[in-house]
């Protein structure tokens, strides 16, 4: 096995992510479905050429139009993501930020990070209220949680970087869903309705979204004529005009107006940054398996390739055995201690990746797992990460923690017929973001509220010290779990995959990539398959409700203290046939996602 990080000239760091499961915005990936396991799809959509799945069918279709129209994958994701700021508004946006994986057909592999950064007005203690508590609502609904957005910065120089097609060709399907509408779909109709007292609590959100109080019912036509104005305009202008022009314009009056902090300063200075994806290598069954995911800020790719080399030689049979449970769960109980406590900005910090990704400290790790009997997290603690030859440091693994990470994320995958493939995720923090929509027409993020609120304040769930690294200051990017990741067969494309889903991306990405590589299930039962999810604290397993009775009682014998819950993930991602090089898109069924190719 080998791992390693090139990025920009820094050692990158492993980010933590630890957020009570409890979360307050009830998001997609989180809630029951109606939908039983026994009808959902069990083939993939087979296509010669081209493949987009994402969780919207007609954000899926806007990316196959891009790749007809002559478009590479970066191309269609690009047009994939601004439609789904139109018909997707929980997740998909122009007001937040997200990353982007893009690995050409030639082999080029960047990664795109338009995270979102804190205003130059944000300060560490800005939600703590005189009394010295924190604020809940403040950083999470409404104009003062709002982070600069980067998705439009991030998407342009995508485009610019590896796109075929000038901005305003891929908007095209965007600007049309917003200007002439689209019929309201059962599941938006349900998360209207869902988030109607946020929604309504801000003029615009109220009459774009709640129909001024009419309420959406499914069939119902959606209209978002500012929304469609705006994209016409960054068709136009491109990324400019959403930092220097009208629009930004419109979002600072927003702000001055109802008591925002984002400044024309905030969004001209914002830049996108592009950085080298986490890459690592694996021989499996006469295989060269190469697996190449997220840096930091995301801390996902930390973690996928930390327990990865953790799992290498551990025999897995798949969800049906508690065996093979047990292992994976104690690798995930070890994988989050680590990330809780080396995080930070990798912009502003230092952290050892190379350590935490080195097969050589796997192995130690692996060697504390008891084959037998489920761990304590109360003494699993994080490790003392090292390369392979130095020895690993006296140092204490540091002991405060960070707690923050948003629930709701949309992830899509693209592959076009020449081999280029895309692997995105981007967000608004919590569901419908702040739920203030600008003037200008698009939602506004909540991402302020992924910096840890209440730094050196002992959290209430678990007793301890909140981390000073994740903590807000201005310019910085909050931490992230997104975690788009793209596999390589023998040097070819085979997979591309993600999440949404706070702490649970890395479980449910982590899962999906462990169904393809190692237990060789098809795209769509590796989608389909039953998930599970440990985060070290609280110390409990997460297992979807289609678990067995029988499986939860043998973990619960070996110690474990489990809890059920609808569905852990929404992964949308295409596999490729080996023997016929068919895209195999593999959409989830959990939320109606959608696949189409041609």
């Amino acid at each position: 096995m080998k791992t390693c990080l090139c990025g920009m000239g820094l050692v990158a760091t492993a980010l933590a992510l630890l957020v009570p499961l409890a979360c307050g915005q009830a998001a997609a990936e989180y809630r029951d479905h109606t939908q039983a396991a026994g009808i959902w799809p069990q083939q993939a959509v087979r296509r010669a050429h081209g493949m987009v799945a994402t969780d919207e069918e007609l954000g899926s279709q806007a990316g196959v139009e891009i790749l007809k129209r002559g478009g590479n994958a970066v191309d269609g994701a690009v047009a994939v993501a601004f439609a789904l700021a139109v018909v997707e508004p929980a997740a998909g946006n122009i007001g937040g930020g997200g990353f982007m994986l893009a690995r050409m057909a030639d082999g080029h592999t960047t990664f795109f990070d338009y995270r979102e950064v804190a205003p130059g007005k944000a300060s560490r203690d800005m939600y703590i209220k005189p009394d010295g508590t924190l604020d809940k609502e403040l950083s999470v609904v409404g104009y003062k949680s709002v982070a600069v957005p980067g998705t439009v910065a991030g998407l342009e120089l995508a485009l610019k970087t590896y796109g075929k097609l000038k901005l305003a060709e891929v908007l095209a399907p965007a600007i049309h869903l917003a200007e002439d509408g689209f019929p309201v779909s059962e599941k938006l109709a349900r998360q209207l309705e869902g988030e109607r007292a946020e929604l309504q609590q801000f003029t615009i959100s109220r009459r774009i979204f709640l129909n001024e109080g009419r309420i959406f019912r499914p069939g119902d036509t959606i209209r978002q004529p500012e929304l469609a104005a705006t994209l016409k305009r960054i068709a136009k202008n491109g990324a400019a005009e959403f930092y220097r022009g009208e629009t930004a314009q419109m979002l600072v009056d927003d702000m001055k107006r109802m008591g925002g902090l984002i400044t024309l300063e905030d969004l001209s200075q914002y830049q996108p940054k592009v950085r080298q994806a986490l890459h690592a290598t694996y021989d499996l069954d006469g295989h060269k398996w190469d697996v190449i995911s997220s840096p930091p800020p995301s801390s996902g790719g930390v973690a996928i390739i930390e327990a990865m080399n953790m799992l290498h030689n551990v025999s897995l049979k798949g969800w049906d055995d508690a065996q093979s449970v047990h292992m994976v769960v104690e690798t995930m109980r070890r994988v989050f201690a680590d990330r809780s406590a080396y995080l930070a900005d990798p912009d502003y910090s230092k952290v050892p990746v190379d350590g935490l990704t080195s097969d050589c400290y796997a192995k130690e790790l692996v060697a504390t797992i008891d084959s037998q009997h489920a761990s304590s997290s109360k003494t699993v603690k994080a490790g003392t990460p090292h390369v392979c030859g130095v020895s690993a440091a006296n140092d204490a693994a540091p002991r405060t923690i960070s707690l923050n990470d948003g629930p709701h994320t949309t992830h899509f995958s693209v592959v076009d017929a020449a081999g280029n493939a895309v692997a995105s995720t981007y967000t608004l923090n919590n569901s419908y973001g702040s739920h203030v929509t600008s003037s200008a027409g698009f939602l506004l993020n909540d991402e302020m509220d992924d910096f840890t609120t209440q730094p050196g304040v002992p959290n209430a769930l678990f007793g301890l010290i909140q981390s000073d690294a994740n903590a807000i200051a201005p310019g910085h990017r909050p931490l992230s779990s997104m975690t788009p990741t793209i596999l390589l067969r023998d040097g070819k494309l085979s997979f591309v995959t993600g999440s949404p889903g706070g702490p649970t991306i890395i479980s449910a990405t982590l899962l999906s990539v462990l169904n393809w590589m190692r237990l060789g299930m098809d795209a769509q039962a590796a989608i389909n398959a039953p998930r599970f999810h440990h985060q070290w604290l609280p110390d409990v397993i997460l297992m979807e409700k289609d678990f067995p009775a029988g499986m939860e009682s043998a973990l619960n014998a070996q110690g474990y203290q489990t809890r059920r819950r609808g569905h852990i993930g929404l992964v949308n991602a295409i596999g490729i046939d080996p023997k016929t090089g068919e895209r195999l898109g593999a959409a989830d069924p959990r939320d109606n996602g959608a696949a189409v190719g041609y």
